[in-house]
């Protein structure tokens, strides 16, 4: 249990770190790229991110899955969290920007929110199955920067932006929550396809 929280601790981490580093440019387009080296990261070193594998659970859907995938989601709020918080203080600016951020996207209806986090569940089931599948980073290096320069919803880069933010509100934690459930079914729809596409071609 604790080395599952663990692993998604350090997803939340590498998370925070491409969440700082795209407030933190001038350039949106190079901050969206730079992004991807934290999915990149995560694949390679085999941490727990939420929104990597919530797509499989069609695949596996067994007790062990499901822990790896809620104790994972644990752990990926709790690293970003402690990175928000922490970064807010050493680097005000990151703050600043991660406010007006979060302000803007507590703007949102709750479908566009939900919408907005589907299509991100999307990508980011083709970036990591990708890279599984195909031993290649190019789903990684393109999609994370069309999500975020689409301005799709992703949770664990959502929970890092509010906690940088210091926004602590129930309309921040029901903000979330829409994001976790829409990446849930993005993911989840994209990867039943995917299987139904493959059963009719054998």
């Amino acid at each position: 249990m604790i080395k599952k929280i663990i692993s998604g601790v350090c997803a939340g981490i590498l998370i925070s770190i491409g969440g700082t580093v795209y407030l933190s440019c001038d350039n949106k387009y190079v901050g969206a790229v730079l992004f991807s080296v934290a999915l990149l990261c995560i694949c390679i070193k085999g941490y727990s991110l939420f929104t990597g594998k919530v797509g499989y659970l069609p695949e596996k859907h067994g007790k062990e899955e499901f822990s790896v995938l809620l104790l994972g989601l644990l752990g990926n709020f709790v690293g970003t969290v402690a990175c928000g918080y922490l970064l807010r203080y050493v680097m005000p600016a990151t703050g600043t920007s991660a406010a007006a951020s979060c302000v803007n996207k507590l703007t949102q209806t709750t479908l566009q929110t939900f919408v907005r986090a589907i299509f991100c569940g999307f990508l980011m089931y083709l970036a990591v199955s990708i890279y599984r599948d195909s031993k290649t980073v190019v789903g990684i290096i393109f999609c994370i920067p069309v999500f975020i320069l689409s301005g799709f919803e992703h949770s664990i880069a959502d929970m890092f932006y509010f906690a940088a933010s210091g926004i602590v509100s129930l309309r921040a934690f029901a903000f979330i929550f829409v994001v976790i459930a829409g990446n849930a079914v993005g993911a989840i729809t994209l990867s039943l396809m995917t299987l139904v596409c493959k059963r009719k071609e054998n």
